[in-house]
């Protein structure tokens, strides 16, 4: 293969690693501090993004970090809510609580970059 097609295949490669119809499964981690009303609107927006984007395909943990500081620590929780993207890979991390979904859907890399 040479060079000049190389860089062409890796970005085809991330393009389909970034589709939700490519991933088998994706692992979700939401980190939430009780049942705050910015915790819960969390929660609501995730549900409802990947009801939207990722059918059936997901999904989420919510670990509420005063019931599990050791999980918060092991995953390096600075900020809450932080969602945690584990499945697929890269692993990605966005704070808030998702209101803005155009975002949302850019920071788990279910739609491109605009």
């Amino acid at each position: 293969m040479t060079a000049a097609k190389r860089p062409g295949r890796k970005s085809t490669l991330r393009a389909v690693a970034a589709s939700p119809k490519a991933a088998e499964r994706w692992e979700l981690r939401l980190y939430v501090a009780g049942q705050t009303p910015k915790s819960l609107r969390a929660i609501v927006n995730l549900k409802e993004i990947c009801e939207t984007h990722l059918q059936g395909k997901y999904r989420i943990t919510v670990i509420d970090v005063q019931a599990h500081p050791e999980l918060a620590r092991a995953d390096q929780i600075v900020a809450i809510p932080t969602l945690i993207r584990k499945l697929p890979p890269p692993i990605k991390r966005l704070i808030g609580d998702h209101s803005n979904k155009d975002r949302t859907l850019v920071g788990l890399e279910l739609v491109p970059e605009p």
